[in-house]
Order: structure tokens, then C-alpha cells, then sequence
């Protein structure tokens, strides 16, 4: 069962132009899939494990802030709730654009993976994030 996040915020159109526009953001090719051992939490035990798997993901891509930082994002968007959604059209921990997911989890190394899936999610947010080098693209929540 899909819930409504009354937090999720979604991206600011700016960033989807950046991440969606060829050389605004480095390439525009597709990354390498990230393997399954990075940052292998399993997110469908609870908050604790979404929170450890936050930490490795912001740890392995450098993040901006502290991890810290990308726990509050993720809080703030969905409540640390990967079945998050919001009737806006963003979904998942961070709140993602669900009709440009399949391009950025492609883009980011999490092709096929759904939404909802915490891990994917995550991984693709804060890649984003690092691209930018901020999380003032998660309007209110960074």
C-alpha cells in the first residue's frame, strides 16, 4: 500500500533542467550500475537500516554536508519512508519526480529499480545531490 507523504516537497524545476540537459551536470551518458554489495542495507527492516544505508550512500559519493545532512533531507521529504508518495507526482525517501525517475535511476547506476525501492532511491538522490553540491534542490527540505 502506497502512502501520502504530507512532507514530500519534490525538485525544484532548475534541477531537473540540470539533470536532465546533456553537459550541465558532467556527461549525460548513463552510469555504471552500482553493485549490489555498495551499500547493502536492507531498508525493508526500518528506519535504522534507511538511515545506515543514507550514511554509506552519502560516505561513498561525498555528499554535500555530513550524512547528517542527508538523513534530515530524507526525513524531511518522506519521514524516512521509502512507500512514500505524494499525489504531486514525487515518490520514495527523497521525494523523487516519478515521470523522470526511469531517466535519472538509469543515469545514476539504478537502472530498472523502482521508486519505492530504498536503496535505489537513495543512491540516485544523493548522487544528484553531489552532482550539484548541495541539497537546495529538495525545495524546503535542503
Amino acid at each position: 500500500m502506497v502512502r501520502h507523504s504530507r512532507l514530500g516537497r519534490g525538485l525544484s524545476a532548475t534541477l531537473i533542467a540540470a539533470l536532465m540537459v546533456p553537459g550541465l551536470i558532467g556527461t549525460a551518458r548513463a552510469a555504471e550500475p552500482v553493485p549490489q554489495r555498495v551499500c547493502d542495507f536492507d531498508w525493508r527492516e526500518g528506519t535504522w537500516h534507511v538511515k545506515q544505508l543514507i550514511r554509506c550512500a552519502a560516505f561513498r559519493w561525498d555528499s554535500p554536508g555530513t550524512p547528517r545532512r542527508a538523513i534530515a533531507v530524507a526525513r524531511c521529504e518522506s519521514g524516512l519512508r521509502p512507500d512514500a508518495y505524494n499525489r504531486n507526482g514525487y515518490a520514495g525517501l527523497f521525494q523523487q519526480a516519478t515521470r523522470y525517475w526511469a531517466q535519472r535511476a538509469d543515469r545514476w547506476g539504478q537502472p530498472d529499480r523502482s521508486i519505492f525501492n530504498g536503496r535505489a532511491n537513495v543512491i540516485v538522490s544523493v548522487r544528484m545531490a553531489a552532482a550539484l553540491g548541495s541539497w537546495s534542490a529538495w525545495a524546503g527540505c535542503g
